[in-house]
């Protein structure tokens, strides 16, 4: 019985380390690694070779396409930057998340692009590359829950 006790009481530590951590470096290491995505996703919108500046150049028609893509890509790096640099998290997270939701425009601008044969239910590849930002707009409202700092008692 006691060995049961001592197991159960071990588990229960080694649990209790392994939320310790995940408390501690989880939240520091989903900003990051979004700062990353967005670097890298914007250099490849600087330097021409971004398999969505096509996509991002057609749903926004009205705007020159070798302006505002590389455009986007700067303002995309530099976001990233920020991001894993840990400084002006909230306002980063802000400007990530109106960011990201602008890609929507895709379903208004382009669904022939985003959905076959106009359904909405039926995603082309397009169509679940934009909805997948769902997702990392979850992500960067978590990251700028955990950016302010925590007072004693909070």
């Amino acid at each position: 019985m006691s060995t049961m006790l001592t197991r159960s009481r071990t588990d229960a530590a080694a649990e209790s380390r392994y939320r310790a951590a995940l408390t501690r470096y989880s939240v520091p290491l989903l900003r990051v690694a979004l700062g990353g995505v967005f670097v890298w996703f914007g250099a490849l919108k600087v330097a021409g070779v971004s398999p969505v500046g096509d996509l991002v150049a057609g749903t926004v028609p009205f705007l020159d396409a070798g302006v505002v893509v590389p455009v986007l890509g700067a303002f995309e790096v530099v976001l990233g930057l920020v991001l894993m640099s840990g400084r002006l998290v909230g306002w980063a997270c802000a400007a990530m998340v109106a960011h990201l939701a602008g890609t929507f425009l895709v379903y208004v601008a382009q669904p022939g692009v985003a959905f076959q044969n106009g359904n909405p239910l039926l995603m082309t590849t397009e169509g679940e590359f934009v909805a997948k930002n769902v997702v990392l707009i979850a992500a960067g409202l978590v990251v700028a829950a955990w950016s302010r700092p925590r007072r004693a008692g909070a």
